[in-house]
């Protein structure tokens, strides 16, 4: 039986995911997931594969999103009013061009300190509606370009298996940042041939394979580049027809619900073989 061994939400962007054991899924994802990102001056989205600093910075959602917690080794931690709503400013994240509320000068004097560079902080307004791509878009936030990243255990071992028959170190999962960790799928991934699957009350569709980038060679408890791997090793077996390597299943959210850790995932349609 395939269950739910992991969930994870990402508040900033770029920045320290938050393991929980359960979770509210919306049209966009795991509530509050990439709902903030930093950005430069001119809106344009600071990403690990900038400034790979940002995977120590650690975000908590409080006071049911009215506040934010930052914290970063070597900062003082801030808790800052979160700006749910006002005027908003031009953002890119990578080709999309949308809009993002300011959070205000604390926010940048903070990130801008501990990044740094100069930086803002911006949130998705009210009125943001984003689609994603791939075959089922569905909706999204701040992230690349779906709501959802769906990987197993199975297909880490397998990349593992390959890194160490190379005489490197094996990788974590938090390499890959994804939200909804899959056991019980023993055929490593499994996760690229399912096109629709449902947890609990929630039901999630296949937008397309993960093309990864150079944030998976970042410690993401160092904030560091750490070497080629996992992409060296990935470069072997996993290479997309477009270009780029894949691992894990980008998804939307068909319905909502809530998401708890020890689910049932139950896949309702396979890809053609």
């Amino acid at each position: 039986m395939a269950t739910v061994s992991a969930l994870a939400y990402y508040p900033i962007k770029g920045c320290a995911g938050v393991a929980v054991d359960f979770a509210t899924v919306t049209g966009t994802g795991l509530e509050h997931d990439r709902s903030f990102m930093v950005t430069d001056p001119n809106g344009t989205l600071i990403s690990q594969r900038e400034i790979a600093r940002l995977a120590v910075v650690r975000a908590q959602v409080l006071h049911e999103g009215t506040k934010l917690a930052l914290a970063a080794p070597g900062a003082e931690d801030v808790v800052l009013e979160v700006r749910a709503e006002g005027a908003t400013r031009p953002v890119t994240v990578h080709r999309w061009a949308g809009t993002g509320i300011d959070q205000g000068d604390d926010a940048a004097e903070w990130f801008s300190a501990v990044l740094g560079a100069p930086a803002r902080l911006v949130r998705v307004p009210p009125d943001h509606d984003r689609a994603g791509s791939g075959e089922t878009p569905g909706r999204t936030g701040f992230a690349d370009s779906n709501a959802l990243l769906v990987l197993s255990p199975s297909s880490l071992d397998e990349l593992n298996a390959r890194i160490l028959e190379r005489g490197a170190d094996p990788v974590p999962m938090n390499r890959f940042r994804p939200n909804v960790v899959v056991s019980g799928w023993p055929e490593p991934h499994t996760e690229d041939r399912v096109r629709r699957m449902s947890i609990g009350t929630v039901e999630i569709a296949y937008a397309k394979r993960n093309t990864r980038c150079v944030v998976t060679t970042v410690d993401q408890l160092a904030g560091e580049r750490a070497g080629p791997e996992p992409l060296r090793t990935l470069a072997g077996y996993r290479r997309e027809p477009d270009g780029g390597v894949s691992f894990g299943m980008k998804a939307s959210v068909l319905r909502g619900g809530e998401i708890f850790v020890g689910d049932e995932v139950t896949v309702t349609a396979w890809a053609a073989a």
